[in-house]
């Protein structure tokens, strides 16, 4: 059913955490296992998670022995190609103490605009949700060009939840809330909660940004936010350092209310 409210998503049945390149890889890969840790408690409830994962390219950088985040497509892919598989590595040895199996999900705006490959990867992950395994998601960056416009995934995120009917989607940042104007600026309050249809033209989310190993901002998740809720699914957007509390149903982060609708 549905989670109406942040407290909800201690009880939802279907839920989609997405997280971000700058959160879980180079220095910041120590979060992978606190990330995992809260996912399989959910999963150990009875709940059906869905992780969709940035962080191939950040991933494979430092395995090409480049300084920085490459420019060019063709080493973005070929960074990608290496990363993704370091990144499911990492991934599953943190799942193996809680007996959990993942399966990696790759996957293209193609796939999920075209009908067939759509209902395809819908069926594929109906399966792979009946069988407990727990699905990474990212972009298939390898063989697409448009991880940009995706937003460091957040977008996809959003397109997962509503592929699987998912009860509530958290999207995680690296700040604990939405706020009105950018976090530096010392007028800029937190956002709790945005009533489904709000009006947020007079809110400072800024420009997708990219912060060295990922794009995004805060622009991107308000858009895959308002994207799910507006299908009927709630949204949280919080720190991955609070994924547990997330999880838990805590008041913390910025809530969406999902919209009243009849079927999503």
């Amino acid at each position: 059913m549905t989670a109406r409210a942040r407290a909800d998503l201690a009880t939802a049945e279907r839920i989609v955490v997405k997280v971000g390149s700058s959160s879980i890889s180079g220095d910041s890969a120590w979060r992978i296992p606190l990330i995992v840790d809260a996912l399989a408690a959910a999963h150990a409830r009875g709940a059906e998670v869905v992780l969709v994962s940035s962080g191939a390219i950040a991933t494979g950088i430092p395995f090409l022995r480049l300084d920085a985040r490459p420019t060019d497509l063709a080493t973005q892919q070929a960074a990608a190609a290496v990363g993704q598989n370091y990144l499911i590595y990492r991934y599953q040895e943190a799942l193996r103490p809680h007996a959990i199996v993942s399966g990696q999900v790759l996957l293209t705006t193609n796939d999920l605009e075209n009908a067939t490959s759509r209902s395809n990867a819908k069926r594929a992950m109906e399966r792979l949700l009946a069988l407990r395994v727990l699905p990474i998601v990212n972009e298939n960056d390898t063989v697409a060009t448009q991880e940009i416009r995706f937003g460091d995934n957040d977008r996809l995120g959003a397109l997962v939840a509503q592929l699987i009917g998912a009860d509530a989607l958290v999207l995680l940042s690296d700040v604990e809330s939405l706020y009105t104007k950018p976090p530096s600026d010392p007028d800029a309050t937190p956002l709790d909660v945005i009533p489904a249809g709000s009006d947020l033209s007079g809110l400072e989310f800024g420009a997708s940004v990219v912060n060295g190993v990922g794009t995004g901002g805060a622009a991107t998740k308000v858009s895959a936010a308002r994207l799910a809720a507006a299908s009927g699914i709630g949204v949280l957007v919080t720190s991955a350092d609070l994924i547990e509390e997330a999880l838990s149903g805590s008041d913390i982060g910025t809530w969406f209310e999902p919209a009243d609708v009849t079927q999503h």
